[in-house]
C-alpha cells in the first residue's frame, strides 16, 4: 500500500467563499526579504532621480534666492515625495488587480486574504500602515543624526530592538506572517506558475460546439469567478474540478450527462465566461465577480 503523498511544508488552505480548496504556498522569508529589498530599491532608485532633476531645477533659482534656500526647498520636496512613496507605493501596487509590488512580482508572490474571499482595501491599507512601525519608524531614529548625551544612545538601541522584532517576527511564526499581515488578515502567496492564459481559452473553444450556454448561464459569474476557475483547471486536481464543475452547473440550471467529462465541461464553460468578458468590456462594461450587476 502506497503511502499519501506529503504536502509542502509552506501549503495551505485557501477556500474560496465557492468552497474551493485552491491550496496555495506562502511565500517564504526570503522570498519576502527579496522582494522588500528590491521595492526599497525602486524607492530609492525614485529618489536619486528626483534628487538629481531637482537639482537641475532648483539650480538656477537657488543662485538668484541664496543657496541654502533653494536646498532648503529641495529638501522640503524631497521630505514630502519620500513620505509619498514609503506610504503609498505598496498600498497602490496591492490594491492592483495583481495584489503584488513590483517586488514581489518578480520574487512570484501576491497579497492574499486569509478568509479565501476579495482582498479588500481596508485589509491592504492595515497592513502597509503597520510598515510605518515596523519598519521606518525604527529606521528614521537610526540613522537620524546623533547628539551628545547618553539619552541617544539609549534610543539608538531601543530603535535596534523594536527593529529587530518586527524585523524577525515571521520567522516565528508557520504562516510568516508579519505584524501587518495580522493585523489586516492577509498573507503573502506565491503565484502559481502560469499556462498562457490564451492557449486554455483556445482548448476550450475547441470543446465548445458541444455545450450551447446561453447568455444567462454564462452572465451568472464574473472576472473573479474566471480566475478561480482558471487555477482549478490549471491544477489539474480531479476531485477538485468534479466539486466546482457540479457547483457551476448547478448555479446556471446544466444538466450534466453521465458521459460528460468535468475538464471538458470546464473549459468550455471557461472559454465562454472569459469571450463574454471581454465582449462586455470592449463595451465598457466590467463586471467583477457574481454579485457585481
Amino acid at each position: 500500500m502506497s503511502a499519501e503523498p506529503v504536502a509542502p511544508r509552506t501549503e495551505r488552505a485557501f477556500v474560496t467563499p465557492e468552497g474551493v480548496d485552491l491550496r496555495l504556498n506562502i511565500g517564504d522569508s526570503g522570498q519576502r526579504a527579496g522582494a522588500f529589498l528590491l521595492d526599497a530599491a525602486i524607492i530609492i532608485g525614485v529618489l536619486i532621480v528626483f534628487t538629481i532633476a531637482s537639482a537641475f531645477a532648483f539650480g538656477a533659482g537657488a543662485s538668484m534666492v541664496g543657496g541654502p534656500t533653494g536646498a532648503e526647498m529641495i529638501a522640503v520636496i524631497w521630505l514630502i515625495v519620500f513620505f509619498l512613496l514609503r506610504n503609498f507605493y505598496f498600498t497602490a501596487f496591492e490594491l492592483s488587480a495583481a495584489a503584488a509590488t513590483p517586488g514581489k512580482r518578480l520574487m512570484g508572490l501576491r497579497v492574499a486574504s486569509r478568509d479565501g474571499g476579495r482582498l479588500k482595501a481596508e485589509a491592504v491599507f492595515a497592513r502597509n500602515a503597520m510598515r510605518e512601525l515596523e519598519v521606518f519608524l525604527p529606521l528614521s531614529i537610526l540613522v537620524a543624526r546623533s547628539q551628545e548625551g547618553g539619552v541617544e544612545g539609549w534610543m539608538y538601541l531601543l530603535a535596534f530592538v523594536w527593529a529587530a522584532i518586527f524585523v524577525f517576527f515571521p520567522l516565528f511564526n508557520k504562516d510568516r506572517l508579519r505584524v501587518g499581515d495580522l493585523i489586516g488578515g492577509t498573507w503573502v502567496v506565491r503565484t502559481p506558475r502560469r499556462k498562457l492564459i490564451r492557449d486554455m481559452a483556445d482548448d476550450g473553444a475547441g470543446r465548445m460546439a458541444a455545450y450551447d450556454f446561453t447568455p444567462a448561464q454564462v452572465d451568472a459569474y464574473g472576472a473573479k469567478e474566471l480566475h478561480v476557475l482558471e487555477t482549478v483547471l490549471r491544477q489539474g486536481d480531479r476531485k477538485t474540478q468534479r466539486d466546482v464543475a457540479d457547483r457551476i452547473a448547478k448555479k446556471i440550471g446544466w444538466t450534466r450527462s453521465p458521459q460528460e467529462a468535468d475538464r471538458d465541461f470546464l473549459s468550455a464553460y471557461y472559454a465562454a465566461l472569459r469571450g463574454r468578458l471581454e465582449q462586455k468590456l470592449l463595451m465598457g462594461v466590467r463586471r467583477r465577480d457574481k454579485h457585481d450587476v
